[in-house]
């Protein structure tokens, strides 16, 4: 039921509530990249993403950690950047939607800022450096090369919220 705001004399039913009442459902965003070439793939992948959606407000929470087949985007280079879809279409390219941890291997990590690519689709744009002081050779949006080469086992995760679209 897409949400419509209360107005006066309108009675609560479990159905209106259920528009307003935030339950979380079970989420795999499409792993593409913005050329559309090149394109990665979970395979063995832990992928544990979810959303709930409140009125018209999109919360969501990634969680995965890469496994020994998955495709990181053969022959990729740091000019095709990963998206992935959003559980529901936003409005507008809002700049920030959320924030994700980039879990590399050992001690490297780094933040990343999730900013709208389309009115569907998030990029992860390095938004920090690591906590260990190495320098990140390769800023700008996640891909297969930056802010590391990524592997099985080094992993996302993060949250965010936004509006949906009317």
């Amino acid at each position: 039921m897409p949400y419509e705001p209360w107005q006066p004399g309108m009675n609560v039913t479990a159905k209106r509530l259920l528009s307003i009442s935030p339950t979380w459902q079970a989420w795999t965003p499409t792993w593409t990249t913005s050329s559309g070439l090149h394109l990665p793939s979970y395979g063995n992948a832990t992928v544990d993403c979810a959303y709930a959606v409140s009125a018209r407000t999109v919360f969501w929470r990634i969680n995965i950690v890469f496994g020994s087949t998955t495709n990181f985007g053969t022959n990729a280079d740091a000019a095709d950047n990963w998206l992935f879809s959003l559980p529901i279409n936003a409005p507008s390219l809002i700049e920030n939607v959320g924030f994700v941890d980039l879990h590399g291997s050992g001690s490297a990590r780094a933040v990343a800022r999730a900013r709208l690519i389309t009115t569907g689709s998030f990029g992860l744009e390095i938004a920090s450096g690591r906590p260990d002081a190495v320098v990140i050779t390769s800023p700008g949006l996640v891909d297969s090369v930056s802010p590391w080469t990524w592997t099985s086992g080094m992993a996302l995760r993060g949250q965010g919220v936004y509006e949906a679209a009317a």
